[in-house]
């Protein structure tokens, strides 16, 4: 069975309105965390993603942007949120760190995936662009238990199935495969989710 979740990367640690989860009044986001570029639209134009930090605020919080290029190349911004990623310190931690790495955003096939290490579970969250949006539209993860075995779990927005298995190391066989059918509707947009919404899925 062919894994979706790149589990080696992980362990390597036409107007478009803007959407945010909330409004910024100062632009204190000026440290670059990472910049991704590629196709989001499939127009043959690059756009960009964009993750900076407030490096003023103690919490350390992060923004994620997303760029689409317009027709005569220039960028426009087209998502802004604050509340994707969680705060590098967050105020229920009382000053210590979160304790997980900061997410990766990769472009893939015309699709975003986020993809994240959050209490040794890795997950990867794929957004396809659609009517002006971001659609949440695949959720993998993988948790080892430390020993030989991985506990993986597929969910296909679209097809509105979820798959559970477990998996030994070094081996392309599965066992304990369960499917069941959920009902996610209408799809989630990247503007409306959180990052405790993510792990919720």
């Amino acid at each position: 069975m062919k894994k979706s979740l790149p589990i080696v990367l992980f362990f390597h640690s036409a107007t478009i309105g803007l959407y945010a989860q909330q409004t910024v009044h100062k632009n204190n986001y000026t440290f670059e965390i990472q910049n991704t570029e590629g196709d989001l639209n499939k127009d043959q134009l690059k756009d960009k993603v964009v993750i900076e930090m407030d490096v003023k605020d103690e919490t350390r919080p992060l923004r994620v942007q997303i760029f689409l290029s317009q027709p005569d190349k220039k960028l426009q911004l087209a998502v802004s949120s604050t509340q994707l990623i969680e705060s590098e310190y967050p105020i229920d931690k009382k000053g210590k760190h979160n304790g997980n790495p900061l997410p990766m955003f990769i472009i893939e096939e015309g699709n975003l995936k986020m993809l994240t290490d959050i209490n040794d579970r890795k997950s990867c969250y794929e957004f396809r662009y659609h009517q002006n949006n971001f659609e949440l539209i695949k959720i993998s993860r993988v948790y080892w238990n430390g020993k030989n075995t991985t506990f993986e779990t597929e969910i296909d927005l679209l097809a509105q199935t979820q798959l559970n298995f477990e998996q030994e190391l070094g081996s392309d066989e599965i066992f304990n495969k369960r499917t069941k059918k959920i009902r996610i509707t209408p799809l989630p947009k990247i503007q409306d989710l959180s990052f405790s919404d993510l792990e919720k899925y």
